[in-house]
């Protein structure tokens, strides 16, 4: 648990400087621009994963655990679900959106 929430604080911050490995950074960069800029994705996106080492199962993977985490996250902020206090954001004034997309 020590070594994921070190990666945590790690990618909290410039995930550069993280130790990814350049298919990891592939895989991240997509899926931040699949959760904020959605409809911008195209055949090129999938193809940079491709050239990382993901093949169409993993591209597959990625894009349904991103969706799916938009979903999740969709169906709480719209509920109006409270995040227990652990996950509280430390900056009180950070506003609602907890789910980053």
């Amino acid at each position: 648990m020590a070594d994921a929430e070190a990666l945590v604080r790690t990618l909290s911050g410039d995930d550069r400087e993280s130790g990814l490995t350049s298919g990891d950074r592939a895989m991240l960069e997509y899926a931040v621009k699949l959760t904020i800029r959605p409809a911008s994705i195209t055949r090129e996106d999938a193809d940079r994963l491709r050239s990382a080492g993901f093949d169409d199962r993993g591209l597959h993977d990625i894009c349904a655990v991103t969706a799916y985490y938009a979903f999740v996250n969709r169906i709480a902020d719209g509920l109006g679900v409270e995040l227990e206090p652990r996950f509280a954001p430390e900056d009180p004034d950070a506003g609602s959106d907890h789910s980053g997309s």
